[in-house]
């Protein structure tokens, strides 16, 4: 068992934007020192060029943009390994890739998401903006929009994938699919609730506080690591 001091410990990676696949090839590679005890909870804060990706539950049909329409905008699809369905990512959106060991914290994927959400809430309310969940529907919400999408892979009690926060994403992007798979729903970031262009960093900063402080670390590291790192 991992002593107190690794077990409080959160490494902090800013990776700035970086392609999908070169991100999941990333989370793959900490998973695996993750688990072999190599390196301590990892959290990473990016963007990503213009992406969708579907979980492994995505019905196909909740991406309604045809080739074309991909095509004239540069958007690339994946399907990967985290719950969920489709969704997407791009620039002036913060996706937080979250490489835990849940045996050092609880053993609850429940839980988990929920912290998650307790995340981003803080984080919008921190920037005097309210936000709640949805009873229904993971991620978080203002009323009927979505702020944040969620979702997440587990494995052996260490987490992957978590989160996509709209700062100031172009929601335009989201006419091509089906967010979530839910119809009847739309979506939202802090840049359209406040008409106003938000600094990432800042709110990667406030991102950064608030995990710390919702799991539980009293220490936050912070690699200055380009990708790729080393194997």
């Amino acid at each position: 068992m991992e002593n107190q001091s690794i077990s409080k410990t959160l490494n902090f990676m800013n990776l700035g934007e970086i392609d999908y696949q070169e991100a999941w090839d990333l989370q793959k590679l900490l998973f695996e020192k993750r688990l072999s005890g190599e390196i301590t909870d990892t959290l990473l804060l990016l963007e990503h060029p213009h992406t969708y990706t579907l979980g492994k539950t995505a019905d196909k049909k909740n991406l309604i943009g045809d080739d074309q329409y991909l095509k004239e905008r540069g958007i690339k699809v994946y399907d990967i390994d985290r719950g969920g369905d489709i969704t997407y990512h791009g620039p002036g959106q913060i996706v937080g890739y979250i490489i835990f060991d849940l045996k050092n914290w609880k053993q609850d994927t429940h839980l988990f998401l929920r912290a998650l959400e307790d995340v981003i809430i803080k984080t919008c309310s921190d920037f005097n903006l309210a936000t709640s969940r949805n009873e229904k529907n993971t991620g978080v919400w203002i009323e009927e929009k979505k702020i944040c999408a969620i979702g997440i892979k587990v494995s052996r009690w260490i987490t992957m994938h978590g989160f996509a926060f709209n700062v100031n994403t172009d929601l335009e992007f989201f006419n091509g699919i089906i967010p979530c798979g839910i119809n009847d729903k739309k979506v939202t970031s802090l840049k359209n609730e406040f008409n106003n262009i938000f600094d990432i960093q800042s709110v990667k900063e406030t991102i950064l506080k608030n995990v710390g402080e919702i799991f539980g670390y009293d220490k936050i590291t912070r690699s200055n690591v380009e990708y790729p790192i080393s194997t």
